[in-house]
């Protein structure tokens, strides 16, 4: 492959991360339009989004009910598997262990997230669940979009302290 079509590729990649991160961003904004904090998250199989899911701990009452698990849940229901080895996840902000944990077992094959958490993130922030001896290694890719992210995120805990 010559130069320029190493370019042409990587930026056909980025176009694709940015499509998908934008679904993950129109769901992180259905979180935010029923009191959830705006996290939303898609599951990619074979170029298509198979999953979509946003927050809904408070709504479902479910400690479990974060947006990227909630889209894995219903990917492997879609595929008829708990293996999800050919699967990538976009999710607004970073993984917390118990997601990153879930994407491990479940054998994601890759992650894509846009901001940073600095409370709870398992891929960078606190700990990096993902670079730790386990039976399988994910990729792991940040930053997509994260300036979006991470506006709905300020603006949603400003007026929940303005309440």
């Amino acid at each position: 492959m010559n130069q320029d079509q190493d370019i042409i590729m990587k930026s056909q990649e980025n176009q694709k991360k940015y499509k998908y991160m934008r679904a993950a961003l129109k769901e992180a904004k259905k979180a935010e339009l029923i009191d959830e904090v705006p996290v939303g998250a898609v599951v990619v199989y074979n170029d298509q989004i198979i999953a979509r899911a946003h927050n809904k701990r408070e709504k479902d009452q479910a400690f479990h009910a974060h947006a990227e698990f909630l889209a894995m849940m219903k990917a492997a229901k879609k595929i008829g598997s708990w293996r999800l080895e050919d699967c990538d996840v976009y999710v607004t902000m970073e993984p917390c262990p118990m997601c990153a944990g879930a994407m491990i077992q479940s054998r994601i094959k890759s992650v894509y997230y846009g901001v940073d958490d600095i409370k709870a993130g398992a891929a960078i922030s606190i700990i990096n669940l993902f670079e730790l001896p386990f039976n399988h290694k994910i990729h792991v890719e940040s930053g997509i979009l994260a300036e979006e992210s991470q506006k709905m995120l300020k603006d949603f805990f400003k007026r929940l302290r303005e309440k």
